[in-house]
């Protein structure tokens, strides 16, 4: 993970002394990451004496993001054209406004900074994205302590949250995250507590999840050689097993486990007319790069993406793209 230059500290604080309100932002179907990452900025936007608005389309499925639904609006307050002209935009956790779901309120015009850590971000004027990094949550601490100093206790624990739920609790780091758990230690220094949060991030499952997640174990079919894992879930289960407290991150985890195993594709029919779709993968397999080219994005190892069509179809097309990756 690369450390955040002299320069991109210089320009962010530019931006935020540049404003004196903002609307902080990320992408709908909110994962820890993405909220956390918020709350962070939030206060570090406070701190520095300004006034702000945390927006989520939601929902807040996940466990470890349910009890902070209230802390976000999903509408834009309004604000009149001379407070528009010293107010300002920040993005966390994505790159584009199509990302932002359904938030009422018009966003559009305003200054944007954003702050980003997913390969197909293509910003590069009023930014930090970096790939190197593995969650937007460490970059958020890195602005925190060069701007601000200290991490006060509850931002620690946020943090914290947000790097372990898009690490897998750091099962996917590798030999050159050295940095990560550097700053991980500083965060537990604060007060972050590590089993607490594991806990939170996995527990509190309602026992339909375990129902809808044998279903799902038992439509997975293997292709290419075994290389690749797909299942999906319909309308009819949704309806079935409820939509709350879905632990799509258990299935990757068990189909990843899978001996041969490359990459696994898990779609899921939202609508009779919409679909979304995640990608997982081990080591070499680029999944960001598929998911791009159905409108998504993400990390190498793992990506997302939502559009039209019905499962059958996009499991279909999805999977035809993995041929290029496997032969």
């Amino acid at each position: 993970m690369k450390i955040i230059t002299n320069e991109q500290i210089e320009n962010f604080c530019a931006f935020v002394s540049s404003h004196n309100f903002f609307f902080v932002v990320s992408h709908k179907e909110p994962d820890g990451d993405a909220i956390f990452s918020s709350l962070a900025m939030g206060e570090l936007l406070k701190s520095k004496g300004k006034s702000c608005q945390l927006l989520s389309a939601g929902p807040f499925k996940r466990a470890e993001i349910r009890n902070w639904t209230d802390s976000f609006s999903t509408k834009a307050k309004e604000i009149s054209q001379d407070e528009r002209k010293n107010a300002a935009l920040i993005i966390l956790d994505c790159s584009e406004k199509s990302r932002f779901g359904e938030i009422e309120g018009n966003l559009d015009d305003f200054d944007t900074f954003i702050v980003d850590h997913h390969k197909t971000s293509q910003q590069t004027q009023n930014s930090i994205i970096d790939p190197t990094s593995p969650a937007t949550a460490c970059i958020v601490q890195q602005l925190y302590e060069k701007t601000v100093g200290d991490l006060p206790n509850q931002v620690a624990k946020w943090l914290f949250t947000g790097l372990s739920t898009d690490t897998g609790y750091f099962r996917f780091l590798t030999e050159d995250s050295a940095e990560v758990f550097r700053q991980a230690a500083r965060l537990v220094e604060a007060g972050a507590n590590p089993r607490k949060t594991y806990d939170e991030i996995s527990g509190g499952r309602a026992f339909n999840t375990r129902k809808l997640l044998g279903v799902l174990l038992s439509r997975a079919e293997r292709k290419y050689n075994g290389k690749l894992i797909v299942t999906y879930e319909t309308q009819k289960d949704s309806w079935a097993f409820g939509q709350d407290g879905r632990d799509s991150d258990a299935l990757y985890s068990l189909l990843l486990a899978v001996d041969g195993v490359e990459a696994v594709l898990f779609v899921r029919q939202d609508t009779e007319t919409t679909c979304t779709a995640g990608l997982r993968s081990r080591d070499n397999v680029d999944v960001s790069t598929i998911a791009a080219k159905f409108g998504g994005g993400g990390h190498k190892n793992a990506a997302g993406l939502s559009t039209e069509g019905r499962v059958s179809e996009i499991v279909k097309a999805i999977t035809l793209e993995f041929k290029n990756v496997f032969f």
